[in-house]
């Protein structure tokens, strides 16, 4: 059920709601744009909008930068204010917070707190680990950067080069924090133990993935379950119990590269997945088998960008914890809807 759409100011890559409390109607959205020719340029920006399900977007911010690849916000509860991260083009690493302010026209400001050049490969990706003291990220060379965060400020504390092509994909794992996963387009599903330096490799698989792996998610209600999406089209579950070697339990193809997953953040088992040429899709993960609840195709270009809204106390049975933003690339479209298989219809 659709909400309200945008048009934004280049083409959209990401999108992420706040998970802070008090700041759960926040959503930031982010674009990349490639001006071709002898003197290529990279453009970018990230804006903030009010989402909401009655009133729609209202767009409260907006920042200029080079062009995005990725951003994150930190864990609910870690820092006084939310931080934004955003990894770009220009190999940069930016932290930016966000805070209520009552002298500014919106009653919200998002101000950089620093950057910090990475390398001179482009950043891809970026993660929060758990309480927010350190940031991953994905390079376009291959390599791995650690960075931690202390005081408002960023220091490279690792660097190693983990895969032989670019890095789409870095997530801590939610239990052990020390334990870093990566994917990458050389087909290889990595994971790292950060407790050495250059940190050492904990197992490999390089026969699963047919094609690049591009995200990943970790069940919050249940640490030992990760998905993996693929340029081929598949999201793989695996088991974690066994961690030297993960158990691949099951695949399901969703017909199309398998950007980005979301799991639900309050109903186990629920995800939703950005898949490229084949729109977006709501799945549900069992102990055997997945299948489609449903799919969104009402977007006309690659789709990128998706996540659920967070809320004080999201319930199945509640429309509003049915709220997800999504977005395309080359239409640059931002939507909000709920999805009509989440929704409870009355006398039911």
């Amino acid at each position: 059920m659709d909400v309200a759409s945008c048009k934004l100011d280049g083409n959209a890559d990401v999108v992420e709601f706040c998970p802070q409390q008090n700041f759960h109607h926040i959503l930031a959205a982010a674009t990349y744009t490639l001006e071709e020719g002898t003197r290529p340029n990279r453009s970018g920006s990230i804006s903030l909008f009010s989402a909401d399900s009655n009133m729609g977007l209202e767009l409260l911010h907006r920042i200029q930068t080079i062009g995005v690849f990725d951003i994150k916000w930190n864990a609910p509860g870690s820092t006084e204010h939310p931080l934004l991260a955003q990894a770009d083009a220009d190999g940069c690493l930016t932290l930016y917070c966000l805070q209520l302010n009552d002298n500014s026209t919106s009653g919200i400001d998002l101000s950089e707190v620093c950057t910090e050049k990475v390398s001179p490969a482009m950043c891809l990706c970026v993660d929060w680990n758990p309480s927010s003291s350190s940031v991953s990220l994905g390079l376009s060379d291959g390599s791995i950067c650690i960075a931690s965060v202390r005081e408002s400020q960023l220091q490279i504390s690792q660097s190693w080069v983990a895969h032989g092509y670019e890095v789409w994909a870095t997530a801590f794992d939610i239990s052990t924090p020390q334990l870093l996963y990566t994917g990458s387009d050389d087909c290889r599903f990595n994971c790292w133990d950060l407790r050495e330096d250059p940190s050492s490799l904990v197992f490999q698989n390089a026969k699963s993935h047919k094609m690049g792996v591009c995200c990943f998610a970790q069940s919050p209600m249940n640490s030992n379950i990760l998905l993996t999406g693929s340029y081929d089209e598949f999201l793989r579950v695996w088991d974690l119990r066994s961690m030297s070697k993960p158990v691949s339990k099951y695949s399901l193809c969703l017909g199309g590269g398998v950007w980005r997953l979301k799991n639900h953040p309050s109903i186990e088992g629920l995800v939703l997945a950005a898949c490229m040429h084949n729109g977006f899709a709501i799945v549900r993960v069992g102990d055997e088998s997945a299948d489609i609840m449903e799919s969104y195709t009402k977007h006309e270009s690659l789709a990128y960008g998706a996540d659920w809204q967070r809320t004080e106390c999201v319930q199945a049975s509640t429309e509003r914890g049915s709220f997800v933003a999504t977005c395309s690339f080359y239409d640059q479209l931002l939507r909000i809807w709920k999805p009509e298989s989440l929704i409870v219809k009355p006398g039911y």
